[in-house]
């Protein structure tokens, strides 16, 4: 997600993706926030619609076909240590076909499905911005 020295925020995106009740996490292995756990996502290119880029950030890390995803919520995060600024419109869904796998060993070191009793940690912000928008329904 973005480039270190932007003096700027960047438009960020990400999806929450749900299963039986757990949401399926990643570890990062880049800034922002290298080594904390979180949703998919990344980057929203120039001229691509946030939803879109939803949809192709989290089928390029997790390998899953997505389908229909909806707007969960907007975060900002602010990353001192990484002097790294995001503005993100987070989306979730239940809509996805295929198993979850680590397509992107360079960015993403470990993955799994966590229910709300045990998510590992550290969370990223982005993560934690979907946490507290997911209803209990949804997220157990």
């Amino acid at each position: 997600m973005g480039k270190p020295g932007i003096d700027f925020p960047g438009l960020g995106t990400g999806l929450a993706i749900l299963r039986d009740g757990k949401l399926l996490l990643y570890r990062r292995l880049k800034a922002p926030e290298a080594g904390f756990w979180s949703i998919v996502g990344g980057k929203v290119d120039h001229m691509e619609p946030a939803e879109d880029a939803a949809i192709r950030e989290a089928e390029e890390e997790s390998g899953l076909s997505i389908g229909r995803v909806d707007l969960l919520c907007t975060t900002e995060v602010i990353v001192e240590a990484d002097r790294q600024h995001w503005i993100s419109l987070i989306y979730v869904t239940q809509d996805f076909a295929g198993d979850a796998r680590l397509v992107e060993p360079d960015k993403l070191s470990d993955f799994g499905w966590f229910g709300r009793n045990e998510l590992p940690q550290p969370l990223s912000a982005f993560a934690e911005a979907a946490i507290a928008h997911l209803s209990e329904n949804d997220f157990r």
